[in-house]
């Protein structure tokens, strides 16, 4: 059996969330053993075909709605987990969650991947004053992949980050994948009954961010260069939530951009998101704080190109001009090419067809791969019983 282990999961939503469930919703899919291990979260489903070792956890302060995992002291996962046997174990997190993959892996003499998937210094330097404390902690940090049997990453502008923070080891490339594959006239089918469903007039141009509401994503960037040319006929629409929502919120009544920018919180159904995706014409995301940026894979798979930084790591494999669109981290420079866009759609609609060629690919594809690097480690360890080719 395959384990599948992260700090997050669905209900929460995230990419490496996201990640880890489409991991454990392909590998069931194509025929394996596989069960999901995670801290609990208020209003978790628990009716996968999979099963999921939920273990005692509370809320992290000023980080909802993340949740530190207490494996310790919840004896009922004890026991259970306690007759788990595994072939091999994915940890998608360096904390709770993945200092237990670490644990299980030596118990059982089974390997354990660990992918890296966010710039955890970043996340550090926000919560922590001290410069020691944050260098200490991201030192914990590469111990954790330093025990690792793997490293994978998800792209390769990813790499510098993880020597930045003391990596030595070898690393592998293994890409994410996305589960918004769609047919071109599907796409365009969902396009035009979302924004008539939105009251967008044709020449509206709609623009749209999905992800945490937190300003280490640099969405301060994308308000003030709207601001600069509120004039201009567009609408955002903002999903998903953060410790910096109420700061937003009062940035848009403060300039008067309650009709512009729309913030409609959460949306659990992926099946929605899929259709504001659609609708969107451009996905504004000029985070450098993201080491891969599941959701801009997930606009190019709708037709929806996306404005980046230039140099930040969801750039890599963005061609400016072709398959998306890059600008320096300045709002004047950002809005001046926010407003070209905005009067040049047969452009931005070229773009989007060429990110959808591009950028996408699918979680079948991504765990075929996945299964055969999976069978390969294993081999070394000689814990192939259990695992179906």
């Amino acid at each position: 059996m395959i384990g599948i282990f992260n700090d997050n999961f669905p209900p929460i939503l995230d990419g490496v969330a996201l990640t880890a469930k489409n991991y454990a919703d392909w590998l069931f899919r194509k025929h394996q053993d596989v069960c999901v291990v995670t801290p609990y979260a208020p209003g978790m489903v628990r009716n996968t075909p999979y099963p999921i070792y939920d273990y005692a956890s509370i809320p992290i302060p000023m980080r909802p709605p993340y949740r530190y995992g207490l494996p310790q002291i919840d004896l009922s996962f004890r026991r259970k987990y306690g007759s788990l046997r595994l072939d091999l174990i994915h940890a998608h997190c360096p904390f709770t969650t993945g200092m237990l993959a670490l644990k299980t892996g030596r118990e059982q003499n089974i390997p354990v991947v660990a992918t890296f998937h966010s710039k955890y210094r970043q996340d550090f330097e926000r919560a922590v004053p001290s410069k020691r404390l944050v260098d200490y902690a991201v030192k914990r940090i590469i111990q954790f992949y330093e025990q690792a049997d793997e490293v994978w990453i998800p792209q390769a502008s990813v790499e510098p980050t993880l020597r930045e923070y003391g990596f030595k080891g070898h690393v592998e490339v293994v890409e994410n994948g996305n589960d918004f594959v769609t047919p071109d006239q599907l796409v365009t089918k969902i396009r035009y009954a979302m924004r008539k469903e939105l009251g967008l007039h044709s020449d509206q141009t709609m623009f749209l961010y999905v992800g945490q509401h937190i300003w280490e994503k640099n969405i301060r960037l994308t308000l003030d260069a709207l601001q600069l040319i509120k004039h201009m006929p567009f609408r955002l629409y903002m999903i998903g939530t953060g410790y910096a929502e109420s700061q937003i919120r009062q940035f848009i009544r403060k300039n008067g951009m309650e009709q512009k920018m729309i913030m409609l919180g959460m949306v659990n159904d992926r099946e929605i998101l899929r259709r504001y995706y659609a609708a969107a014409d451009i996905f504004l995301f000029p985070s450098e704080y993201d080491t891969f940026g599941l959701v801009v894979r997930e606009a190019a798979a709708m037709h929806t190109p996306a404005i980046l930084l230039k140099g930040a790591n969801t750039a890599c494999g963005i061609t400016d001009g072709s398959n998306g669109f890059l600008t320096e981290n300045d709002a004047h420079f950002y809005s001046q090419l926010i407003r070209r866009l905005m009067e040049n759609p047969l452009l931005v609609r070229d773009a989007g067809q060429k990110a959808s060629q591009t950028l996408v690919r699918s979680w079948e594809s991504v765990v075929s791969e996945v299964i055969e690097r999976y069978k390969d480690l294993m081999k070394s360890y000689k814990t192939t019983t259990g695992f179906r080719p």
